[in-house]
């Protein structure tokens, strides 16, 4: 029996209007979100080969592994503007799904009772073109639960097997999480009288499992280098710390302290933006493997892990590891700005007194610039009378009858003169005083 799937495509044609009126735009794309990713419709004996390719989102590569695999099967290429296409062929089926950063290629294909292989050509031989780098690799085996088929059991490693009951009993999974000598993942559903639709729920379920675990500990590795580089920024601003908390005369300029922190901090914002994507994406798949787990409701076998068990005994710790990484991070982060923020302050209360001591130098230069003003205000009074004076006398010497008078005029002349000078440029000063003091209001 060849598998059946519900594709979006089969799914009427979505129109412009509901029931005669106008829709609205994106009321498609939310009605048929339900139907976005089907599941097969299995029946045993099967298996499937399920891969999962880091693209980054580059549908080029899905596109010619496609059409690779469209020529070399001789079938029609699918419609690849949807995230769910496959192809079909008489001896089974290969599903391509799109994600955000990989994508995942299901071949289902028939056993052959005789010799335990799956019938008709593996589509990943023979030339296949992977669209990038394989992240996981899982072969998922349905039997139909019996005697022989419990024998399968000794295939897998008895330290690590996990082996539950689930869909209310009709129904057991097995597996020990060990890469085979393909570097596949081995998955067992043993079955009795599971329909097709809740056998293919099941075992999208357990894929799903298998690839979002993987999926979630890539950020491991990375946490590993990031702790000895969060080590070393938190020693440098430790002892910058230290070295700002003492009033030694060896201790470096403020403005040098601040350009090291500022430059410590680009650093750790830089390492932060690089990885924000990947521990994003770790949780976001952990959560996802926890809510798979969730939903299988297993029955535990007396003896084995269950699969929720083991998976949360063994990803949980490592999930914290990349948890903790984060929150150093953070804590650096906050500390840095603390940091950074009071040598800011240290610095601008540095240039405020730098500023005062060159206002008061300003200030004292004004006052010996006022008393050189009235200095030499009054000795431009007495030049200036000295000069009246005397353009006055040979004014009056050349008056005929008057040269005889002149030296007693010139005498009375002299006070008269100066006290006139003095008041008219006590007013001009005053003057500049008022025009000074009004633009100032302004």
């Amino acid at each position: 029996m060849t598998e059946s799937t519900h594709h979006p495509n089969d799914q009427p044609a979505s129109t412009d209007t509901v029931y005669g009126m106008p829709a609205y735009p994106d009321r498609a794309a939310a009605v048929n979100e339900v139907h976005a990713r089907p599941h097969l419709m299995i029946q045993a004996p099967r298996e499937m080969l399920q891969f999962a390719f880091m693209t980054g989102g580059n549908l080029t590569k899905d596109k010619l592994a496609m059409n690779e695999l469209s020529g070399r099967l001789h079938v029609a290429e699918p419609d690849q503007s949807t995230s769910f296409h496959g192809l079909t062929w008489e001896d089974g089926g290969l599903h391509c799904e799109k994600h955000s950063e990989y994508s995942t290629y299901l071949w289902c294909a028939e056993l052959d009772p005789e010799t335990g292989e799956p019938r008709g050509e593996n589509p990943f031989k023979h030339g296949f073109i992977p669209p990038g780098p394989v992240v996981s690799g899982v072969r998922l085996t349905f039997l139909p639960w019996n005697s022989d088929t419990e024998k399968e059991v000794d295939r897998f490693d008895p330290s690590c097997l996990c082996y539950s009951l689930v869909e209310s009993g009709d129904a057991a999974i097995l597996t020990d999480f060990r890469q085979d000598e393909d570097g596949l993942t081995h998955i067992l559903i043993l079955a009795r009288d599971l329909k097709p639709a809740r056998a293919g729920a099941l075992a999208q379920r357990l894929l799903e499992i298998e690839t979002y675990r993987t999926l979630a500990l890539l950020s491991l590795p990375l946490t590993r280098s990031m702790t000895t580089e969060l080590r070393s920024m938190e020693s440098q601003l430790a002892m910058m710390t230290d070295e700002m908390s003492t009033n030694s005369e060896a201790r470096r300029d403020n403005h040098s302290l601040l350009s090291e922190l500022t430059s410590l901090g680009a650093k750790l914002e830089a390492c932060v933006a690089a990885n924000l994507y990947r521990f994003g994406a770790s949780r976001a798949y952990y959560e996802i493997v926890e809510e798979r787990l969730a939903t299988l409701v297993e029955e535990g076998v007396s003896g084995y892990f269950t699969w929720r068990d083991f998976l949360q005994r063994r990803i949980a710790p490592a999930m914290r590891t990349c948890l903790s990484v984060k929150e150093r991070q953070a804590k650096l982060s906050d500390e840095l700005t603390r940091n950074i923020s009071l040598l800011r302050s240290w610095v601008d209360v540095e240039l405020e007194r730098q500023n005062r001591d060159l206002l008061a130098s300003m200030n004292n230069r004004v006052k010996l610039q006022l008393r050189l003003q009235q200095t030499v205000e009054g000795l431009s009074v007495a030049a200036i009378s000295y000069y009246v004076v005397s353009l006055s006398g040979y004014f009056l010497k050349g008056i005929p009858f008057i040269y005889d008078v002149v030296t007693p005029v010139m005498s009375v002349l002299v006070p008269v003169v100066m006290l006139s000078i003095w008041w008219k440029v006590r007013r001009i000063r005053h003057a500049h005083e008022d025009s000074t003091a009004l633009e100032r209001s302004y």
